[in-house]
């Protein structure tokens, strides 16, 4: 098969220089914040935006190498399939997360409910729809029963080099 590119549009911007103690998932973090910087040539693209709420932040995981098919994740003491889990350590690492928008100034968006390190590479930006986002009737696999108190977790050094 060819070998798929891509060229990033921009960088996400966060308080968050290392990744141990960064949170593990943007909705658990309501008060930590960033910001994403739009290279010039796309700037354009972003004509609309700012009538979304919440926005998803496609983005290569830069600090990650290798994978597993099988990794324990931070919710979790046993080991579950890569496609499973949410852990950066992937065949291709593509992370994604949903962040609220609070503005745009230019080529800069402001956001919040943040769950990646300063100076991700950003591949791409969808808004958030919630009557197509949001499903009825859903369910969580093995994570069901692992959801309280999910908001103490922070990541640490297990899925970097």
């Amino acid at each position: 098969m060819k070998r798929i590119c891509y060229k990033p549009i921009g960088l996400i911007h966060s308080d968050y220089k290392e990744i141990d103690g960064m949170p593990i998932q943007g909705a658990f973090s309501k008060n930590s914040s960033g910001w994403v910087e739009i290279f010039p040539e796309y700037q354009v693209g972003l004509t609309d935006l700012d009538g979304f709420s919440h926005i998803f932040l496609i983005y290569h995981f830069h600090l990650s190498s290798g994978y597993s098919l099988l990794t324990k994740p931070f919710l979790d003491d046993k080991a579950h399939g890569i496609f499973s889990i949410r852990a950066p350590k992937r065949p291709n690492p593509i992370g994604l997360s949903v962040v609220k928008l609070e503005k745009i100034i230019e080529n800069k968006l402001y956001i919040t409910e943040v769950d990646m390190i300063d100076n991700t590479p950003l591949l791409d930006i969808k808004p958030y729809v919630s009557k197509v986002d949001s499903r009825e009737n859903t369910r969580s696999g093995w994570a069901t029963d692992k959801m309280e108190n999910i908001q103490k977790y922070l990541s640490d050094e297990r899925f970097s080099d």
